[in-house]
């Protein structure tokens, strides 16, 4: 069963404070990225229904959010997301290469995981650093000026991290 750990529902409830009375709604994005950190890097459908529950939203208006931004997960990742700009500036500067790169590299196609649940590949629309392209969003930082060295690299580096 999905449920917060009291320390979370003391931090969602602090969250919702920050609104109005009857707007809790406004603290569905936040909310949705505790949920998926504390629950497995992704949103099932119980976890979507029990924010949707803790904020006295009905389902769908959440399940709407969750699937319109890409910064949520709506099945299994892999301990290692690779998120690559696809829109123009990125796609411009070659991001379209990097995409097929990384799917030979990884043998798998994008939205899915390797057979070792290490990666994911995905793309997504703009992250905002189209002076960087082509980019991508690795965890919390942004990798720019993206080359098949750098993405080589970058899967090492993962790797030893899993060693």
């Amino acid at each position: 069963m999905i449920v917060f750990s009291d320390q979370k529902l003391m931090e969602v409830k602090e969250i919702i404070s920050h609104y109005p009375d009857g707007k809790q709604k406004s603290a569905l994005l936040p909310v949705l990225h505790m949920a998926q950190e504390e629950f497995g890097g992704w949103l099932s459908v119980e976890t979507m229904d029990y924010v949707a529950g803790l904020l006295h939203l009905e389902p769908i208006e959440v399940y709407e959010v969750a699937s319109f931004y890409s910064m949520y997960n709506l099945k299994p990742v892999g301990k290692h997301l690779l998120e690559v700009c696809q829109t123009g500036p990125c796609m411009i500067n070659g991001s379209d290469d990097i995409i097929d790169y990384i799917k030979q590299k990884l043998n798998i196609q994008v939205g899915e995981t390797t057979p070792d649940g290490l990666f994911t590949l995905k793309t997504v629309e703009c992250l905002g650093a189209c002076g960087y392209a082509p980019m991508m969003q690795y965890g919390k930082t942004y990798r720019e000026h993206l080359t098949k060295e750098k993405i080589d690299a970058l899967i090492e580096e993962c790797k030893v991290k899993n060693n």
